[in-house]
C-alpha cells in the first residue's frame, strides 16, 4: 500500500469509529477484507489510526472537522507533513482537499480529554495537568519486567540485541527496561520464549514493587496475572483471583513459562481459603492513566459508567479487606488519575472501617515514563 491509500484506509475506519463501533473490530475486519495488505500496513495503519484517537480533538481542530478525514488533516499537519502529498486523488489516495480544507484553522489549541472530565482532572493533578495531557497524545513505550528468578537486566538487553531489539533500563523500578527500538519484534523473541521477561508496564511493576511480597498473597482482582508474576518472582506464595475466571485462562502457562508457581482460584472457592498476609486489590476503574494505551476508553467513558465503576471500587475495598489475616495488609490500586477513584476511595474505606489505617500511598503519572497509577497500603490500626 502507499501511504496516501494508508490514509484513505485511516479515514474510512475513523469515520465508522465516529459512528459507533469498536475500534478493534474495525481494524480486524478491515485485515480480513484487506488480503493484499502486509504486516507492515496493516502496523502502519493501526499506528495512524491509535495516534488519531489520542489526539482526537487538537486534530480535528487542525483539520477542520470531527471526521476521518478531518483527523488524517490534522494529523498530517501536526506532524508537518504536507497534505497534498497524500490527499491526491489518484489511485487509492483519498480526493484532493477543497478551498474549506485547505484554509489553516486559526487555532489548533484543544484538549485530548473528554470536555467533561477535565475539571475532575484539572482538580486531581494540579499545575501538573498541562504537561500530563501532552504526554498522553503520544504513543506509550513498551516496557518489559524482567524475570528476576530467570535473568538479570543486564542479560535481557544482551539477549534482545540479538534479535535486533535494542532496550535500556528503566529508573522507575529495578527490574525494568525500556524498549528502545523494533518492539513488534519481543514477541518472537528467545527473551519472550523463554520467559525472560514480559510486557508490563513500569508504572505498573514500580507498584508491584511497593506490594510486600512475604508469605501468602491474594491478588484479588488478578486480571491476565501480569503483577501475580512479578509478585511470584519476589517470592511471594500467591493465590490469583478474578471475578472473571475467563480472564485469568493465560495465568498457567505464564507462571509456567516464567518458572513461577501461582495458584488460580475461581470465585466460588475463595471462601474455603484462610486469610492471607497480603491482599492486592488491583481494582477495577476508568483506565484514565492509561489511555495511551487505550485511547478508544477516554472517548468512550460516561459519567453514568464512572459512577458504577465507584460503586464497585468501593465493594471491592470492603470485599477485599475481609480476607486479610491479622497482622496483614491490604493494598488498593487502580491505574487510575482521578482522585474519586483514589484518595477518595480510601477515604471512603477508612470511614466505614475505622479499624484500618493508611500506612502509606503513592502516585505516578506519565511524566515519569509510565502510566498513571495510585497504590495505598493500609492496616487495621
Amino acid at each position: 500500500m502507499t501511504p496516501a491509500a494508508r490514509v484513505a484506509a485511516a479515514i474510512d475506519i475513523l469515520d465508522l469509529w465516529i459512528a459507533g463501533d469498536p475500534i478493534e473490530k474495525l481494524l480486524t475486519n478491515w485485515s480480513r477484507r484487506s488480503r493484499f495488505a502486509g504486516s507492515k500496513d496493516r502496523a502502519a495503519l493501526r499506528d495512524l489510526v491509535f495516534e488519531a484517537l489520542r489526539n482526537r480533538n487538537s486534530f480535528a481542530a487542525l483539520g477542520g472537522a470531527l471526521t476521518g478525514r478531518g483527523l488524517m488533516l490534522g494529523l498530517l499537519r501536526a506532524r508537518g507533513d504536507d497534505p497534498d502529498q497524500y490527499f491526491t486523488g489518484e489511485g487509492y489516495g483519498p480526493s484532493q482537499l477543497d478551498a474549506i480544507e485547505r484554509a489553516v484553522p486559526v487555532s489548533s489549541e484543544a484538549c485530548d480529554f473528554p470536555d467533561w472530565i477535565v475539571p475532575d482532572l484539572k482538580s486531581a493533578l494540579g499545575d501538573e495537568f498541562g504537561a500530563i495531557e501532552r504526554a498522553m497524545r503520544q504513543r506509550a513505550p513498551l516496557f518489559l519486567r524482567v524475570n528476576s528468578a530467570k535473568a538479570s537486566v543486564g542479560k535481557v538487553i544482551t539477549a534482545l540485541a540479538k534479535d535486533g531489539i535494542d532496550a535500556q533500563p528503566h529508573p522507575l523500578s529495578p527490574n525494568a527496561i525500556e524498549v528502545t527500538s523494533n518492539p513488534r519484534r519481543f514477541a518472537s523473541s528467545d527473551v519472550y520464549h523463554d520467559g525472560l521477561a514480559e510486557i508490563q508496564d513500569v508504572a505498573s511493576q514500580a507498584v508491584a514493587d511497593l506490594v510486600p511480597a512475604e508469605g501468602r498473597l491474594l491478588d484479588f482482582c488478578a486480571g491476565g496475572g501480569g503483577k501475580s508474576l512479578a509478585l511470584a518472582a519476589r517470592g511471594a506464595k500467591v493465590t490469583a483471583h478474578d471475578i472473571s475466571v475467563a480472564r485469568m485462562k493465560d495465568i498457567p502457562e505464564r507462571a509456567e513459562r516464567a518458572g513461577v508457581k501461582i495458584v488460580v482460584c475461581a470465585p466460588e472457592n475463595l471462601s474455603a481459603q484462610k486469610k492471607f498476609d497480603v491482599v492486592f486489590a488491583d481494582a477495577p476503574c476508568s483506565g484514565a492513566g492509561s489511555w495511551r494505551r487505550d485511547p478508544e476508553g477516554k472517548w468512550r467513558l460516561t459519567q453514568e459508567r464512572l459512577d458504577e465503576l465507584l460503586r464497585s471500587q468501593s465493594e471491592v475495598l470492603d470485599a477485599s479487606a475481609t480476607y486479610v489475616a491479622d497482622g496483614g495488609v491490604l493494598v488498593y490500586a487502580t491505574c487510575s488519575l482521578l482522585a474519586q477513584e483514589n484518595q477518595d476511595q480510601i477515604a471512603s474505606f477508612l470511614l466505614r472501617n475505622t479499624d484500618w489505617a493508611v500506612q502509606s500511598q503513592k502516585h505516578f503519572t506519565p511524566l515519569q515514563g509510565g502510566d498513571g497509577f495510585y497504590v495505598a497500603i493500609l492496616a487495621r490500626g
